[in-house]
């Protein structure tokens, strides 16, 4: 069972001015001798990024096709006017960003075991099923960049992106401190990311003439809709549950007549 004390309890988070009267005044004079000063002059260091934007090189680049075949492929693609190697990045990406959401709710499956019980959260076994999805999804992806002739283990440069955008998604999930409530609603962040992403992914892949991929992504998509959805629901329920205030259903249930 996780520490009786509740991150909405009233404790000794010092953060804020109003915690010391005194200094308060002294602290607001000085930050706006400071915002007055040439020194902090954001014209600067907004001019130094963006001499380095112009001047590096991107975060990657793709890696050539694995096979014959990719490259066959490859090569009739830019031929009729499309760019395979921007559907492949976007594969590249969606398989990292699986991989993580598996790990993500293989961490919340510790939340759950360690948290105290919160009316309308998940269950383990609703988390399990979404766990198992998410790597089904990994799997699914996988395979496709096979078919498509290009390596699976490389990390394309949007997979790479996105495994840097997840990093805050796995310390908050993985951090002993967080609460269930916390980390679901952090995993809702992901899922909102994640829908959007298999909706330009599946759309894509239609556009391209890929019709047998793109109809097992719009069937991941609908998967991970319905993901979405459960997230939503466990996190407001929750937070309707600590506050002390009856969620939408429960308003509906108590003016239904007996």
């Amino acid at each position: 069972m996780s520490n009786p004390v509740a991150p909405t309890d009233a404790g000794r988070n010092r953060t804020g001015i109003a915690t010391s009267p005194l200094d308060s005044r002294a602290l607001v004079e000085e930050a706006r001798r400071a915002t007055q000063s040439p020194r902090f002059d954001l014209t600067e260091i907004s001019a130094t990024r963006l001499s380095y934007s112009r001047a590096v090189e991107p975060v990657g680049t793709m890696p050539p096709p694995a096979s014959v075949k990719g490259a066959v492929k490859a090569a009739l693609n830019v031929v009729q006017g499309k760019h395979p190697m921007v559907f492949l990045d976007l594969l590249g990406e969606r398989l990292a960003f699986e991989r993580t959401g598996t790990r993500l709710y293989d961490a919340l499956l510790v939340k759950l075991q360690s948290a105290h019980e919160h009316p309308g959260g998940p269950t383990r076994a609703e988390l399990e099923a979404i766990r198992d999805d998410e790597l089904r999804h990994a799997a699914l992806v996988k395979r496709a960049i096979e078919t498509l002739g290009a390596d699976p283990t490389a990390v394309t440069p949007s997979a790479d992106v996105a495994a840097v955008a997840s990093q805050g998604l796995v310390a908050v999930l993985t951090d002993p401190r967080t609460t269930l409530s916390e980390a679901l609603k952090t995993l809702l962040i992901a899922e909102l990311a994640d829908n959007d992403a298999w909706l330009t992914l599946s759309e894509l892949a239609q556009r391209l003439g890929q019709d047998e991929l793109a109809s097992e992504f719009a069937r991941a998509l609908e998967e991970e809709q319905e993901h979405l959805v459960l997230v939503r629901s466990w996190v407001n329920a929750m937070v309707m549950s600590m506050a002390g205030a009856s969620s939408t259903a429960d308003r509906g249930a108590a003016g239904a007549e007996p």
